[in-house]
């Protein structure tokens, strides 16, 4: 018996699978092209008040990078898009405002339009143990960054903003083992980071063992090294740690300075941290942000930090006290505008990360 087939029926099957077969193909694309780019940020913003000291023209701050303006105040706006790649990629990491540009002071990108690189670099998967990045990164050495969303404390340390923030050159990671890694980067000299009039570089290394990290920077003359790491002590309790000690080049006239920090947190529920940084600090023939004013240029601080930390979905909410004690009588100025050598004082910020 002859069978007579429905050219019509087949050639509306046959179109019908190439509709479902382009239209998943499309989405098996877009579900690729999810997994590899991503973009992703935060938003801050803060109060804060002095204790013992003014708060209007005459507002004084401790002498540390960001959260350092009075009354109701600005972070930034941290805009990160990344493609990953298993091989290749990129990150481009944008900052907008007072927070941004107080940690790219030295950037070309700082006089422009407002819109700073906070980095900007491509990587280069070798092989599974070995990555090369190229471009501008933030920097290797102490336990805080820019970014507030990484930072348990809102306010930042002596440690943080006496170190360099970003690099911008080539450094190779190699996954040595399982509990050993190691880094080997050259640079432009610090804070150069869009271009270097000098002629000279910067040299890192870093080596890691189960997530404590010594760190060693080599520029034009000067040295700073540095060890950052934490334990976990129990299930709600971390001890962060982070030391380190810069000498200047003589020739230059650049002095020394020296610190440690330590970083308790107790973690009372799911939403709720509470942490402590006390921090000491030392500078030797460096006028620094202390306030250093005998003639050799020598002072030192200590400074506690008492920040809580409860969580809200993706908000943060920072209550924070600060207390900055240091060797110098008139580093700070009470509201009389008598001297004094510490200032205590209060932050409230919110932190938002997508």
């Amino acid at each position: 018996m002859k069978t007579i087939i429905n050219t019509k029926y087949v050639k509306n099957i046959f179109a019908t699978g190439l509709m479902l077969f382009a239209a998943a193909g499309v989405v098996a694309q877009e579900e690729e092209e999810e997994k590899k780019f991503t973009l992703s940020g935060s938003i801050d913003a803060y109060y804060r008040a002095n204790l013992n000291a003014g708060n209007g023209i005459d507002s004084q701050a401790p002498g540390s990078s960001f959260a350092n303006l009075p009354g109701f105040s600005l972070g930034m706006a941290n805009v990160i898009a990344g493609y990953e790649g298993e091989k290749v990629g990129f990150v481009a990491d944008l900052v907008f405002g007072p927070r941004g540009t107080d940690a790219i002071f030295a950037s070309p990108m700082y006089s422009a339009t407002g819109d700073i690189v906070n980095q900007l670099y491509a990587y280069w998967n070798v092989s599974d143990k070995v990555t090369l990045t190229f471009g501008n990164f933030n920097t290797f050495l102490g336990y805080e960054v820019i970014s507030p969303v990484a930072n348990f404390n809102y306010s930042t340390s002596y440690l943080f903003s006496y170190g360099p923030f970003s690099h911008t050159g080539l450094k190779a990671d190699f996954a040595l083992s399982d509990d050993f890694s190691l880094m080997l980067a050259v640079m432009n000299p610090t804070d150069l980071t869009e271009f270097n009039p000098t002629g000279q570089y910067a040299y890192g290394v870093q080596l890691g063992y189960s997530g404590q990290y010594a760190n060693l920077l080599m520029d034009n003359g000067s040295f700073e090294i540095d060890y950052t790491g934490g334990f976990d002590l129990s299930d709600d309790f971390f001890l962060g740690l982070n030391a380190a000690y810069f000498s200047g080049d003589d020739e230059d006239g650049i002095g020394s300075f020296a610190g440690v920090a330590v970083y308790p947190q107790l973690a009372t529920s799911e939403n709720f941290t509470i942490g402590l940084r006390g921090e000491y600090f030392a500078e030797t023939d460096f006028f620094g942000a202390i306030g250093a004013v005998d003639a050799d240029g020598d002072a030192s601080v200590f400074a506690v930090t008492l920040t809580g930390s409860a969580t809200i979905g993706d908000l943060i909410i920072k209550p924070e006290f600060r207390l900055d004690s240091t060797s110098e009588d008139t580093t700070f100025v009470n509201g009389n505008g008598e001297p004094m050598s510490s200032l205590s004082s209060f932050v409230l910020a919110a932190v938002y990360s997508f």
